[in-house]
């Protein structure tokens, strides 16, 4: 059975900000992201899941993100991902999740949906549907990976989503090459005209976020930050240096309602 096998597969969820730096790196959300009850990285977990199960699991997941949020009182909006393959699933896609927020007394226009596609999405026509439910319901749509897979501009055109997280391989070493700022420069400048929000995935380095924030990018993900944090909110702290500007990161760690604190693994 699916659910025995759900209860085999052993994983929780850690949690990831996604900084504000126009309001001095306030959670303008925070990621759910799956992991192993010791730390290990989602993919070992997925290894576990038969193929045929992989949809129930996606939703599962999902679930489980949601019913934590909510015992650990998150006040930010949730971001949880959701499989191209999933995403216009009858049983299994953005409605059985927001389905499960309200059962759980999580608010639904608190939650966002990640869409990846670094595989094509399957059902084109069922996604749209669930997409525009899930935006009369008040829920958000992200674009997830975009500059890798299949994510394009077209996507843009094609699904409408109200936020657009640009992939660490166009951040990378940014502040030193003139072809990611310029393409950076671009997305911002094509979301700006289409009322959707940037955010600028996987930052390492000072360097890389004040390159962005020079660029009008505020909203950022990433280590330099704060690591993924298991049952709990961990909060980043941006500390100004001295004359110039130079700043150092930290982070805080919150505990709301779990017994125990982890500890943060990739």
């Amino acid at each position: 059975m699916l659910e025995e096998h759900h209860r085999e597969c052993k994983f929780t969820i850690a949690f990831q900000p996604i900084v504000d730096l126009a309001a001095g790196t306030r959670p303008y959300a925070y990621e759910a992201l799956v992991r192993g009850l010791n730390g290990e990285a989602a993919s070992t977990i997925l290894a576990e899941v038969r193929a045929s199960d992989i949809q129930a699991f996606d939703a599962e997941c999902r679930k489980r993100a949601v019913q934590l949020a909510q015992r650990l009182n998150l006040s930010a909006c949730l971001s949880v991902n959701i499989s191209s393959e999933t995403v216009g699933h009858a049983c299994h896609g953005l409605l059985s999740t927001l389905d499960d927020a309200r059962c759980s007394g999580f608010a639904e226009e608190k939650l966002v949906f990640e869409i990846s596609e670094r595989k094509a999405i399957d059902n084109i026509c069922g996604a749209k549907e669930q997409i525009i439910a899930c935006k009369r319901r008040g829920a958000r749509i992200a674009y997830d990976d975009f500059g890798v897979g299949y994510s394009c501009i077209a996507a843009l055109l094609e699904f409408m989503p109200d936020i657009l997280k640009v992939d660490m391989s166009l951040i990378r070493g940014i502040e030193s090459d003139n072809r990611r700022r310029s393409i950076m420069s671009a997305i911002h400048d094509v979301c700006s005209r289409l009322h959707t929000v940037v955010i600028a995935e996987g930052i390492e380095t000072r360097q890389e976020m004040d390159a962005l924030r020079d660029l009008g990018i505020n909203l950022m993900q990433g280590y330099y930050f704060a690591r993924p944090t298991i049952e709990c909110l961990p909060l980043s702290v941006v500390i100004a240096d001295g004359p110039g500007g130079n700043r150092t990161t930290g982070f805080e760690r919150r505990r709301r309602g779990i017994g125990s604190l982890r500890s943060d693994f990739e």
